[in-house]
């Protein structure tokens, strides 16, 4: 199944307690890795009763509920209000728990184009471009993230079916092509602010393009 990628190690694994700015707390399983394809630091946090949806996906049950998360500095740290990230990572967290499964996070930030341009397009944002107009301006692709190394993760964790908890038709798009079998798109949730309409928007409009021309994957 992941033939066309060299296989990656788990390097280190810890419990870690993890507590949200709300009060909402839950323990993880963290995975440190060697061997990804990109060199970077990518985690993955095994939430609730992981090893078990592992064991009733083997048995013939449903698959483990998995979200790939990239890195969004400003969001997931500091709450910024310019996108959703930092939401949608606090949700996929106590989905997860409830459900079962690995959160993957990703050291992808700006949609994988880096801390700095991600800032030099919020100031092209400012100017009047949306938010992949202004990857394209500094130069880059709308969104240059890419799945490789977390199939590589899923393949070490066992993890050869999931549930994808996503709105974004890409990473089941390159899920699939890598060879991990998605057996449901589970949506996040919107998280509308008045400061990331044009963001969420953006966002909207494109997945609703790619999405025309996705085959069903349920």
């Amino acid at each position: 199944m992941y033939d066309a990628l060299p296989a990656a190690t788990v390097r280190t694994q810890v419990t870690v307690p993890l507590r949200f700015p709300d009060g909402y707390a839950t323990t993880a399983r963290v995975f440190s890795f060697d061997g990804l394809v990109d060199g970077r630091e990518h985690l993955a946090f095994g939430l609730g009763d992981w090893a078990g949806a592992l064991r009733r996906h083997a048995a013939g049950g449903a698959a483990p509920l998995v979200r790939p998360h990239s890195e969004c500095l400003t969001g997931d740290v500091f709450g910024s209000q310019r996108c959703d990230c930092g939401p949608q990572l606090r949700e996929a967290v106590q989905r997860i728990s409830d459900a079962g499964g690995f959160l993957l996070y990703l050291r992808q930030e700006g949609r994988g184009i880096g801390l700095y341009p991600k800032l030099d397009a919020y100031a092209l944002q400012d100017a009047g471009l949306d938010t992949y107009e202004a990857n394209v301006a500094l130069g880059h692709d709308e969104d240059e993230r890419d799945y490789r190394a977390a199939a590589q993760m899923l393949a070490v964790l066992g993890v050869p079916e999931l549930v994808l908890l996503s709105s974004n038709p890409d990473k089941a798009e390159q899920l699939t092509r890598l060879g991990v079998a998605v057996a449901e798109v589970v949506p996040t949730g919107v998280f509308l602010s008045p400061a990331n309409a044009e963001y969420l928007a953006a966002k909207a409009s494109r997945a609703a393009a790619r999405a025309v021309d996705l085959p069903s994957l349920n």
